[in-house]
C-alpha cells in the first residue's frame, strides 16, 4: 500500500519537482468514492462483494483521478513559474480543504451528513488464506497481487509506450521536450492521473483489510507514502515501490519484535510503528540522502 501511494509522489516530483502533499487526500477520496457507490447504487449490496469489487474500484479511480486532474489544473498549473514554496503551501491548503469537504458533506443512507468517526467499509467474505506458515487475509493478498501487477504494468508503460517516453523526456528537460513537440501539459496530467489511480486502488484494498475508512486517513498514509518515496529515491518509480516494501516490513518487524527485547520492550507494539517509520526516514536521509536506488532525474535550475 505504501508503495502504491509513493508512486504518485515520485512521478509528480520527477516531472514537476514539487511535492504534492495533497496526494494523501486523493488516496482518501478514492475510498469514499467507492463507499458512496456501494451504499447508494441500488442492488449492489445484494450481490457478493467479489462481484461488486470491480465497480468499487472503478468508482474509486474515477473520483481520485478527477480530483487529481482538477488539482493539477486549478491549483498547481497556475503556480508553475512561482517559487517552490508557493505550490507546497497550496498543496497543504488543498489537503485540508479536501479533508473538510468529506468531513462536512459525506453521508450514508440513514445517517446524518458529515463524517465524525471512521465509517464501516465492506469486507471480503471468507476466512484467511494459509500459505505455509503465513496467514493472510483476502484483502492483504489482494493488495500484494495488485501492487505487483501495477508495478509491472507501470514499468512497461513508462519504458515502452510513446506517452511513457514523453514522461521521461519531460522529467529530464521540460523546455527541450516542449520544443521537440511534446505536449508537456498533457504529460503532467497523465502523471497526476496515474498516481491518483494507484492511490485509489490502495485505499480500497486498505478499507477491505481494516473494515473502516475515515476522512483523515490520508494524512498519515500520505506521510508514509512520501517517506517510502524518499526512502527508495524520490523520482525513481521502482525505488518508490521498493521503499514502500522496506518501510512496511520495517514497521511490522519493529512492532512485532521489539516488545520481546528486554531493553526495548517499551518501544514496541503497533502504537510505535509510526515513530519507527520516521526514524527510518531520518536515518536514510543522514546516511544516503538520495535514497536506496538513487536519483535518476537530472537536477534542473
Amino acid at each position: 500500500m505504501y508503495g502504491l501511494i509513493a508512486v504518485g509522489y515520485t512521478m509528480v516530483y520527477g516531472i514537476l519537482q514539487i511535492i504534492n502533499f495533497a496526494h494523501g487526500e486523493i488516496y482518501m477520496l478514492g475510498g469514499f468514492g467507492a463507499l458512496f457507490v456501494y451504499a447508494w447504487v441500488p442492488g449492489l449490496r445484494a450481490v457478493s462483494l467479489w462481484l461488486a469489487l470491480p465497480v468499487l474500484l472503478v468508482a474509486a479511480v474515477v473520483v481520485s483521478v478527477a480530483a487529481a486532474v482538477a488539482a493539477e489544473r486549478f491549483a498547481y498549473r497556475p503556480l508553475r513559474g512561482a517559487p517552490r514554496l508557493a505550490p507546497l503551501i497550496t498543496a497543504i491548503g488543498l489537503s485540508l480543504f479536501l479533508q473538510q469537504v468529506v468531513f462536512n458533506f459525506f453521508t450514508l443512507p440513514g445517517g446524518s451528513v458529515g463524517v465524525t468517526a471512521p465509517v464501516p467499509f465492506p469486507q471480503l467474505p471468507g476466512g484467511p488464506v494459509h500459505l505455509g506458515g503465513v496467514t493472510l487475509s483476502h484483502a492483504a493478498l489482494l493488495t500484494l497481487v495488485v501492487a505487483a501487477l501495477a508495478m509491472v504494468v507501470l514499468t512497461w508503460f513508462v519504458a515502452r509506450t510513446r506517452t511513457g517516453r514523453a514522461m521521461q523526456a519531460t522529467a529530464q528537460d521540460p523546455k527541450t521536450a516542449r520544443l521537440m513537440g511534446i505536449d508537456t501539459d498533457r504529460v503532467i496530467v497523465v502523471a497526476f492521473a496515474i498516481g491518483a489511480l494507484l492511490a485509489a486502488v490502495a485505499c480500497v484494498t486498505q478499507g477491505l483489510r481494516l473494515g473502516t475508512i475515515s476522512y483523515n486517513m490520508g494524512f498519515i498514509a500520505g506521510l508514509k507514502g512520501f517517506t517510502a518515496a524518499v526512502l527508495g529515491g524520490i523520482g525513481n518509480i521502482k525505488g518508490a515501490m521498493l521503499g514502500g516494501v522496506v518501510l512496511g516490513v520495517a514497521e511490522a518487524l519493529a512492532s512485532g519484535l521489539l516488545p520481546h527485547l528486554p531493553a526495548l520492550h517499551m518501544f514496541g507494539g503497533s502504537v510505535w510503528k509510526d515513530v519507527w517509520a520516521f526514524v527510518i526516514l531520518i536515518v536514510v536521509l543522514l546516511i544516503r540522502p538520495q535514497g536506496l536506488l538513487g536519483e535518476r532525474i537530472a537536477d534542473r535550475a
